[in-house]
């Protein structure tokens, strides 16, 4: 395999960088939602406090948020990731890249990596923002556990990263006009953040609502970053949660079959684009 991706992912970062206002945006926003969210909310649950069983570890609401904050985040990137291709088509740099030596894969693996890497330092940046605030991740482990938790959590946030930015891509290449990416990527991100476990329990839903948050992609990620930085046994607004290796390896697959399907899409796209 050639490297002409490192090309793509290397004007996926200079463009990352270079764009202050969105970077100043996806940097600010996430301790936004911890900082006034979080708090605000911690305020009213952590108040009223509810029965935890006996030896298990009750975490506050705003540790709690702090995983499924991580987790939006590297939703919100990547659904946004593939807009700048939308851009490329139109303007014509998308047509010299395909008609280039260069196979069409290369500019999702690409991009891909991009959005992967955005993701990381994202949510790197609201683990260090969170602990700074009173977030209690990695409560109780030793420095090797703690090295082996973020190992963990950045496996699940590259898997699931590259699925949305694959799927985002995907979608840019199908469209035409930067208005019609927009309201789809806002269509899919209220649904997919209110239909999972990232702010609160999903054990109250509706029977419908469950089984939609059973096939939501963001709800396995979720598990995976508070397995990781929580522990297995804990409660939070007196829910009772308890994961075992089982469920996060099961996390991780479905999380690789979905990145696979969207790579699958995204691969679909670019082989049947109209680039003029």
């Amino acid at each position: 395999m050639g490297k002409e991706f490192l090309t793509i992912y290397w004007r996926e970062m200079i463009r990352f960088v270079r764009f202050k206002g969105q970077l100043f945006a996806a940097l600010v926003q996430p301790a936004l939602w911890l900082l006034l969210f979080g708090i605000a909310m911690s305020s009213n649950f952590d108040n009223n406090p509810l029965s935890t069983p006996p030896g298990v570890t009750s975490v506050s609401y705003l540790t709690f948020m702090a995983a499924g904050v991580m987790a939006m985040t590297a939703l919100f990137t990547c659904l946004f990731g593939g807009m700048g291709l939308l851009f490329d088509k139109n303007w014509g740099i998308m047509k010299e890249m395909l008609a280039s030596p260069m196979p069409s894969y290369h500019i999702q693996i690409g991009v891909g990596l991009g959005g992967v890497t955005k993701s990381f330092i994202q949510v790197g940046l609201i683990m260090v923002f969170g602990l700074v605030l009173g977030v209690e991740f990695f409560s109780g482990f030793s420095v090797w556990e703690t090295m082996g938790a973020i190992i963990g959590i950045f496996a699940f946030v590259m898997v699931f990263s590259a699925g949305f930015i694959f799927l985002s891509s995907g979608l840019a290449m199908r469209v035409e006009s930067m208005e019609s990416v927009q309201a789809m990527m806002t269509l899919l991100t209220l649904p997919l953040m209110f239909s999972s476990n990232a702010l609160y329990s999903t054990s109250s839903f509706p029977s419908w609502l469950q089984a939609i948050s059973s096939v939501n992609p963001l709800t396995y990620f979720v598990n995976g970053i508070r397995y990781f930085a929580l522990g297995n046994d804990f409660t939070a607004m007196g829910t009772h949660y308890e994961y075992t290796g089982g469920d996060i390896i099961l996390s991780f697959i479905v999380l690789l079959v979905f990145a696979g399907l969207t790579f699958a899409f995204a691969w679909r796209s670019f082989r049947t684009a109209k680039v003029t």
